[in-house]
Parts: C-alpha cells; structure tokens; sequence
C-alpha cells in the first residue's frame, strides 16, 4: 500500500500525535494543527507558585499497550513508574484495607485480595465472585449491552448497594467517568474483563514522573520536528473541504482553512466562494488552483489555505460534527461528484459500455462508501461529556508514605503525591482526583475547601498536625465522555465515507472507554483507514522518505497480534501497515488479552 501525501491532522492531543507520528514514519508530509499554544489536549500541565501543577491526574495499566507504545516512541519510557504487581491501599475514616495481586494467573490473581478486603462482608464477597464470573462470560460487542445499566446488571446478581459502592466504583467510576450504576454496561464489561479478569499484571498501576506537559506535549513536538512534520501552534481550523472533482481525481483532495483574518473568506482554488470572482475568476490574493500552500498570514498561519491529500480529525465530537465536509456521511454526496445514476463526466456512453470500465452499480473512486454507514455529525452532536474536578493540596509536612490510594465513605476517591513531579522541595502535595463530578464541578472552590480538608484529615491522621500552604482547584468541563447506555451506538469508525479523511479521538469507536489509550488506538486506527481508503480511492502525492528520528526510536519489533489481543506494536510504522485494526473489542474474549482499559484517574 503506498503511504499517503500530505496529510494535515487537525489536533494535538494523543489521538493526533499518535497519527501524525505514525504517518510520518510512513513517509507522508505530515502538518499538524493544534488550537491550543500547546500539545498534549486534555493532558497538559501549568505554572503556578513555581510549582508544575497538571490539569488533572492521568494515569495508565500495564495493559495499555499503545499508550505505553506511544511513550516508547517518544523516548518517555523511563519518566513514569509501573508497579511490580498490582497493589492499592484503600482508604476509610478510621479503617484502611489493601488489594494486591498474587502472582497466580488471572482471574485467580485477586482472589486473596477479595478474601481479605474487610470493607465488606463474607458473604458479600462471595457473591462478588459469583458477580465477577458472570461478567467474564459476557461479550461486550453484544449490542444488548450498550442499552444496560452497570448497577442494574450488578444489581440482578446479588450485589447491593454497599457492595457497589465499596468495591465496584473504585474501578468502573474512574475508568468510565461516570456515575457506577448509570455505567454503559458493555464498557464495564471491558474495563473488569480486560483490566481485572484477565492477565494477572494487567491492572499494574503506572503513573507519571514528571509534569504531563513534559511527558507527552514537549516530547511529541521534539519528535515531530526530528520526523521533519510541520507543528504548528494557535492554529485554529476553521474549515475543511472536499475539492471539486472530489477524491480519486487529479492534484488534492482536500482544502484546509486555518482561523484568522481572511481564513474564513478567502476564494476556494477555483474562484468561487467568499472573497472569489466566480469561476474561473481571481479574488484577493489568489486566482484559483495553485500553490498547495496560500495566503499566509500571522506567526502561525492564521488565514492560510492548505491543500491535502489527506485530514485527520482529531477533534471532539462536536468540532468534528463542525468541520466534516459534504460527504463526508453515507448518503450525502461528495463535492464535483457524478449524481447517482448519471454518466461519469468523460465516460462512455452507457449504451456502449467500455470493456475496462467498472461493472455497472460499482461506487466511482472517491465516492462515498456504501458500506461504511455508521452514525453522522448529527448523532456525534448527541455524545455528551462528563466533567473531572481536582483538588489540589500543598501541605507544610509529609502526611502520607503512599504514592497513591483510593477511598470508599469519603467524598475523596482517589488521592496521589504529586510532591516530586511538581518540583516541591518542602512538604507534601496531594491530588485528589474526583471523577463523574456533576457534584462538584460549579462549586466554588471555598465550599471544596471546607468540606476536603476535613475529608483529608480522616483519611490522614497526620493532617491534624499540619498546616495547609495551598489549596486549588482545577476543573476539566468535557474531560470525556459521558460513557452510560447507548453512547457506544453513537461513536463513528475512523473511516468516514470520503476516502482520505478520517477521525480519531477517544470518543470514536475503538472498542475502549474514553482513555489515554483509547485515544492513542483511535490514532492508529485512523492512519490505517486513511491508508486503506486513499488506497481505494486513488494514490495521493508523492510522499516524501521516511525520515528516522534518532535515539528515541523504539528498536524492539513486537509479534504481530490479533486486533487487540497480545502486545501492540511499539513501531508506528509497523501499527499502520498492520493488518489487523486495533478496534476489534471482540479481542477481550481472547484467552491472551492483555489490553484493558487505562484506569485509575478518569484518564483522558
């Protein structure tokens, strides 16, 4: 398959870094458009008090293994920790209880952990085995599910109100971001097969070691350069276009307008349009087709017009719905292209049919495929989005030796230390990371204040003779999706219907909960429908040599599994030429998975 032109990817978070990567290791003259001055999207860290504060707390399991391939790529391997063994300390006021793995296989790996965990009684926990047993025989491809209540479910199996509050929450709310029992219970059923019920390591927590900025903005953006992709940053898209003539015809495919003065309103390359003299006509600052690259303008090209071969639209779901070109859904049709039924232009007459030409009701390259019909911007628009709210709390003195625990009978759910990411040299700061937070997400940070401390200080008793330095709070709005029944019907594939133009972003259909991981598979599967489907509808430009990029490159080549079972690979040239996607979430069923869901933290 020949690797793509120029491909413009719109978004600089995992998603469109993981694909620009990937391309440009394949040899495409990748650009890369970020809003933001910044890389890294919903991970990004900030300044303040000359502290590195992030915005939230991601963190990732073993199991992630395109997020961990990402960090490989990127030469961060060794700036997070990765436990030994899968161990969490959870917290109550006045009691604590602990869950470690043994080194039995899986799902027997936690048994001991389950006997053990005081927080619930004898024969609650036997019947969250017979309840664990029970999901692992589940298909979470079973459309069935995605219509289903996770507390429902559980509820049905002998698991009450205390059982899932107690031990289910700590996993399905951070994992999902959404309240336990309104959880899409297909999504559930990933994140417990997956993560808890399948590889005795998967659920092994990683964190971060240094700020996210770092650890995915900065390195993607050093990377890139040495690829030789053009980043550019505060470059808002303010359209995408299918050229007349459409995909499959000569020269570009599509036509990029980047935000600014005169970017909304410039001809299009044949003329017309705002600003344009008609067909065939010149407006300001161009005469039609030309330069791939036009009317420049500002530090960052505010107001330029790319032409490309290829877009990726690595957006939320609403910017996607926005920017999505004519054709871009089943049914709608593609800009310079014949009406169905109606002769191609230059074609034989019908009468007469040419013995080369394709049989009769075969699509016309560039055409929408009229297989790919799944849900539109319209249904995109329907995905709404659940919040995140952090509390941040900087004390005089250490109060705590663990790295990270959870918390049940407390509004705290997950709490971590982050003194040495954030370059604190006296005393301790903690992030406390509330996840599905419609609770919290408008209250002021003074009325947070007043109930966490205290919150803290059961949780801690060493907070009783410590004095608070700082306190903060950061929210994140939209940090995912709102991952409860029937959402999984409304993520599109990567493939839209216009060959060359993709989607990426967690909130597409990859078979996983909104995640680090999520967004790093949608990445990769993005590249290989853009590939597939250039491919089927005509070769771009010429792509450029492949450019190695140095140290940073990840050596090790890893077998090549099925779509999600086994380890993914680690080379990006490699994940795209793959034959298999990445999205299959029949692969949980597999008796080797290792992939699950990114955990802990609501990751995003």
């Amino acid at each position: 398959m020949s690797a793509p032109g120029k491909v413009v990817v719109v978004g600089g978070g995992l998603a469109g870094i993981t694909a620009a990567i990937a391309l440009s290791e394949a040899g495409a003259d990748v650009t890369l458009a970020e809003a933001k001055p910044r890389l890294g999207g919903a991970t990004s860290s900030f300044s303040r008090g000359g502290l590195m504060v992030d915005n939230g707390q991601h963190v990732f399991l073993r199991c992630c293994v395109a997020y961990r391939g990402l960090l490989a790529r990127l030469g961060m391997t060794g700036a997070v920790t990765l436990q030994d063994r899968f161990d969490v300390t959870v917290l109550a006021p006045g009691g604590r209880a602990r869950l470690r793995r043994t080194a039995l296989p899986g799902p027997l790996h936690l048994g001991k952990a389950l006997l053990g965990y005081g927080f619930l009684s004898r024969a609650q926990r036997l019947s969250v085995a017979r309840a664990a047993l029970a999901m692992a025989a589940l298909n979470p491809a079973r459309e069935d599910l995605d219509r289903q209540r996770l507390g429902d479910w559980l509820a049905a199996r002998g698991q009450d109100e205390q059982t899932r509050r107690l031990l289910w929450d700590l996993f399905t709310v951070s994992a999902l971001n959404t309240a336990g029992d309104d959880a899409n219970l297909a999504l559930a059923a990933t994140v417990v097969k997956t993560g808890l019920l399948g590889a005795r390591d998967a659920a092994d927590i990683g964190v971060p070691s240094i700020p996210l900025g770092q650890l995915h903005g900065q390195a993607a953006g050093a990377l890139l350069t040495r690829l030789g992709a053009q980043v550019r940053l505060s470059a808002k898209v303010a359209a995408v276009e299918a050229l007349p003539g459409g995909p499959g015809g000569p020269g570009a495919r599509f036509l990029v307008r980047l935000a600014g003065r005169g970017g909304g309103d410039r001809p299009r390359p044949d003329g017309t349009g705002p600003g344009g003299a008609g067909p065939g006509g010149a407006g300001p600052g161009g005469a039609g087709p030309g330069g791939a690259e036009r009317y420049a303008a500002g530090r960052h090209g505010a107001g330029q017009v790319i032409e490309a071969d290829g877009v990726v639209l690595a957006v939320p779901p609403a910017v996607a719905a926005r920017l999505a070109p004519a054709g871009a859904v089943p049914g709608s049709p593609v800009p310079g292209s014949p009406v169905p039924g109606s002769p191609v232009p230059g074609s034989p007459d019908p009468g007469s049919p040419d013995p080369g030409s394709p049989d009769p009701g075969s699509p016309v390259p560039g055409s929408p495929d009229p297989g790919n019909a799944g849900p539109g911007p319209a249904q995109w628009r329907e995905l709404s989005t659940s919040p995140i709210v952090n509390v941040h709390v900087i004390y005089d003195r250490r109060v705590t030796r663990l790295p990270f625990a959870a918390a049940v009978n407390s509004p705290v759910q997950w709490v971590f230390d982050r003194t040495s990411p954030s370059g604190l040299r006296s005393g301790q700061y903690l992030a406390v990371s509330l996840s599905a937070a419609d609770d919290y997400v408008d209250v002021p940070a003074s009325a947070l204040r007043e109930q966490f401390l205290p919150a803290m200080a059961d949780l801690f008793p060493a907070v009783h003779d410590a004095r608070v330095t700082d306190f903060f709070v950061t929210r994140e709005r939209r940090a995912t999706l709102r991952q409860v029944p029937g959402c999984e019907r409304l993520r599109p594939k990567a493939a839209s219907a216009l060959p060359g133009l993709v989607l990426a972003g967690a909130w597409t259909d990859t078979g996983w909960p909104d995640t680090m991981e999520g967004a790093v598979r949608s990445g990769l599967n993005a590249v290989r429908a853009l590939r597939q489907g250039m491919a089927r509808g005509g070769a771009g430009s010429p792509a450029r040599p492949a450019v190695a990029a140095g140290p940073a490159r990840a050596r090790s080549r890893t077998r090549r599994p099925g779509p999600v079972n086994g380890s993914a690979p680690v080379n990006a040239r490699d994940a795209v030429n793959a034959p298999d996607p990445v999205n299959s979430r029949d692969a949980v069923n597999a008796p080797d998975a290792v992939n699950g869901p990114a955990g802990t933290g609501a990751t995003a």
